[in-house]
């Protein structure tokens, strides 16, 4: 059976989710209180609606608790977002995602039981900072306040050498959890993998152990 899901929001981020869970093969209601943006995503999505979401008995006519998870990326109007939130969880639909405007808006979505709050532009801006600040993180995944993943691309200093004989996690507190390597994907590389030359480094990680190893070890 194909997942479903409800995309309320067709802004640039919840247009971009529409279009890709699509293309992941899975049928997507597409909701806005916008005739032009539902009219625009009604030929990519499954079913396109112009409703107003802070309305409870219209997103009971909707059929909207059927759905197993909805996506709430309502953009500038916080309020809107909110009372969204609130009616899904008055309804009953088992998952719900929200886009957070900011720190503030996000601990209330928590708080009013939104089961995953999610930060674009925030999580973005880090990407591309970290990106910015060093030639070797090609790219950069908050997992926490403390925790990231991160693609670090290998320096000759490191090539050559097995997994155990640089003794990464003893020296730096970061595990490699797995090597890309052209197309290939080592995951859970053994200890006696030799890195190579244009081989990236998954690592995981607190953000202060990361930022350590990328200055010491790749330097």
């Amino acid at each position: 059976m194909k997942k479903e899901f409800v995309v309320i929001g067709l802004g640039r981020f919840g247009g971009s989710i529409v279009k890709e869970l699509i293309d992941l093969e899975a049928d997507v209601m597409a909701i806005d209180i916008s005739p032009e943006r539902v009219d625009e995503y009604a030929p990519i999505a499954t079913q396109a609606v112009v409703a107003d979401t802070t309305d409870e008995s219209v997103l009971r006519s909707l059929g909207i608790r059927n759905f197993e998870h909805v996506i709430v990326a309502i953009g500038e109007n916080i309020q809107s977002s909110i009372l969204t939130t609130l009616m899904l969880k008055e309804i009953g639909v088992p998952k719900i995602t929200v886009k957070a405007q900011n720190d503030y808006h996000a601990k209330v979505l928590q708080k009013i039981g939104a089961d995953n709050v999610v930060h674009p532009e925030r999580d973005m801006g880090i990407r591309i900072a970290n990106n910015m600040v060093s030639n070797n993180i090609l790219d950069y995944l908050e997992l926490s306040d403390e925790y990231s993943i991160a693609e670090i691309k290998a320096s000759d200093k490191l090539v050559g050498f097995t997994l155990i004989d640089l003794d990464i996690r003893a020296k730096y507190g970061v595990n490699i959890v797995a090597i890309k390597r052209g197309k290939q994907i080592l995951v859970s590389p053994q200890a006696i993998e030799k890195i190579q030359l244009e081989d990236i480094l998954i690592v995981i990680g607190s953000d202060k152990d990361i930022h350590s190893f990328e200055k010491k070890a790749l330097h």
